[in-house]
């Protein structure tokens, strides 16, 4: 199993916490691919930013998931992961691809409600609870939501906010247990990765991370082999005039389209 793991931001920094805790979370003989987005932000904390990042996003999934037949890769992808907190450009980056595209929110709500049955965001910074609130409420988890609690401070880096604060995410997470009522500890953001298992043991509750959630739900969707999205509300945009594109998303889609007008049933 191949899976293309896409931290959405232009952090470098950022793109090795990712990288180093999906590789602790995956299961033998899964390959990762990291790759980092090519224009966007530091780090993502608004609605704005998601969607300006949303299209770097999809430019690096078109690279990796061109059928060998439209000129991609020869070893194609099984799997994507969208390695941000918040999801950028999803769940709209499902009609892209013709694998499974799995963003780190969505597997770490699951996660948590397999678990519990209200959990707490611990975030990053203030200003990003709004849009949390959003995504949550989004996948139909709003009355399950104990609380979003967050860093009041401004970073040093984000590269090393986990050094920086980690007696005051701990100090969030233990309150939202007392205070809050969580079931679930949910440590949100990839500028996070790695940092529950440090955790675990000085919170009473299950803690979930955000990254190894992504890996192991992506890996379980694709072992699935459910099959690709050619009709319903993910199939692929319908064909019309496009320019501007550039030359790879422009084939992603083509080939979508190519596939999915294939797969639908010819009228009786």
């Amino acid at each position: 199993m191949k899976l293309l793991v896409i931290n959405p931001n232009i952090s470098d920094d950022v793109t090795a916490l990712i990288e180093s805790e999906a590789r602790r979370s995956a299961s033998p003989g899964t390959e990762l691919l990291v790759r980092t987005a090519g224009h966007g932000v530091e780090y993502i904390e608004t609605r704005f930013e998601s969607l300006i990042t949303a299209g770097a996003v999809a430019e690096i999934i078109a690279e990796h998931t061109i059928c060998p037949a439209a000129g991609g890769d020869a070893d194609p992808i099984d799997g994507v992961v969208v390695a941000a907190f918040g999801d950028p450009g999803m769940p709209a980056l499902k009609e892209l691809a013709d694998v499974p595209v799995i963003g780190i929110t969505e597997a770490a709500l699951c996660a948590a409600a397999l678990q519990g049955h209200r959990f707490s965001i611990i975030a990053i910074s203030d200003r990003i609870r709004p849009w949390y609130v959003d995504c949550v409420e989004r996948f139909g988890l709003g009355g399950r939501l104990a609380s979003i609690r967050s860093i009041n401070e401004t970073l040093n880096a984000i590269g090393s906010v986990q050094q920086d604060f980690k007696e005051t995410l701990l100090a969030l997470s233990q309150r939202a247990v007392a205070e809050d009522g969580a079931d679930v500890v949910i440590l949100a953001g990839a500028p996070l990765a790695g940092l529950a298992r440090e955790l675990r043991g000085q919170i009473p509750v299950p803690v979930v991370d955000g990254i190894s959630a992504g890996i192991r739900m992506a890996e379980a969707v694709v072992g699935l082999q459910s099959g690709p999205h050619r009709a319903g509300a993910f199939a692929p945009p319908p064909v019309k005039a496009r320019k501007g594109l550039s030359e790879n998303l422009d084939a992603a889609l083509t080939a979508a389209q190519t596939a999915s007008n294939a797969a639908a049933p010819s009228p009786s």
